[in-house]
């Protein structure tokens, strides 16, 4: 886990202990589900359930989007990753947004780990589209049955990697929603030393994290106030990094 900064916002946007707490973000999980690893991140725990200590989610939320900032300002890429169906919609419009990749369908084994094997399958997405272009305009080779054959590897290609299929090279940097519920991308992204950045909640192991958030992962308001400061500091960040190119 990356050391705390506390220096002044700078260009990040401001975060408010009022906003996290209209959104539930402090709601952790059941005791009995808990990883003592973070326990200090727990402020004190009510029915049973533990409650995330917010003033420690500012800091690290804070930390987590100057690096974000930084990251987008040299033009980094940046991958979203969150696979649960409650999520899914909202993730994949802050990451339009945002102009940056997403993955919000099961983890395609050996997407980054095996990168070279990916690029093959963004390359074919490119083929099948050839392919249906000159096929609608009655130049294709191919007929209609091989058409809808090849429609159906097309559909089956586009959701696993319709969200990174302009991704040239490896992210410079993965914000996912559950690290646990993502094992597989934060396994990938550490094996390959990739930063991360997560929310986690209070089932999460944040050692694993390069800048973890603790924080509700569930809750769709949580999600979406976080992601949208991630989005707006990516925004920043392109915008600056734009000027100083300029």
């Amino acid at each position: 886990m990356q050391e705390v900064k506390e220096e002044g916002l700078g260009n990040i946007p401001n975060v408010k202990i009022e906003q996290l707490l209209e959104a539930g973000a402090h709601f952790g999980h059941k005791k009995s589900k808990w990883n003592p690893k973070m326990a200090k991140y727990i402020f004190r725990e009510i029915n049973g359930y533990h409650i995330l200590d917010l003033r420690k989610t500012i800091l690290l939320l804070e930390n987590a989007l100057r690096f974000i900032y930084d990251i987008a300002s040299k033009n980094g890429n940046i991958l979203f990753v969150c696979t649960k169906k409650n999520l899914r919609d909202t993730i994949v419009n802050f990451a339009n947004e945002a102009g940056v990749f997403y993955v919000v369908e099961r983890w395609p084994g050996g997407l980054l780990t095996n990168f070279e094997t990916t690029k093959q399958r963004l390359i074919r997405i490119k083929e099948l589209e050839g392919i249906f272009e000159e096929y609608n305009k009655g130049k294709s080779v191919y007929v209609k049955k091989e058409i809808v054959e090849l429609q159906k590897e097309y559909d089956k290609l586009l959701k696993k990697f319709g969200g990174v299929r302009s991704m040239e090279d490896l992210p410079s940097a993965i914000y996912i929603i559950d690290p646990v519920n993502e094992k597989l991308a934060v396994h990938e992204a550490n094996v390959l030393k990739i930063p991360t950045i997560a929310i986690c909640d209070t089932n999460a192991d944040p050692e694993l994290i390069t800048y973890p958030i603790p924080a509700n992962d569930d809750a769709i308001k949580s999600v979406s106030l976080i992601t949208s400061l991630v989005v707006e500091t990516i925004k920043r960040g392109k915008q600056a990094g734009l000027t100083w190119q300029i």
